[in-house]
């Protein structure tokens, strides 16, 4: 197995309302302190980040 666990799919898209990664569900701070984390702090993170949600309703929003 490799090194430090992560949530990361690289899709690495920030949504501009929830200001989550549209991949792995990681704010920004997290994705930026991921490296500083110890192993129980990275695995309590990913145990949170099935609980986000990004808004579903920008679908149905026109684009243009």
């Amino acid at each position: 197995m490799s090194g430090a666990s992560s949530p990361c799919v690289q899709i690495c898209v920030i949504d501009p309302v929830s200001r989550l990664c549209e991949g792995c569900l990681r704010t920004l701070q997290e994705i930026a302190d991921w490296s500083r984390l110890s192993e129980p702090e990275r695995l309590a993170i990913m145990a949170e980040l099935s609980r986000r949600k990004i808004p579903s309703d920008r679908s149905s929003q026109p684009t243009g």
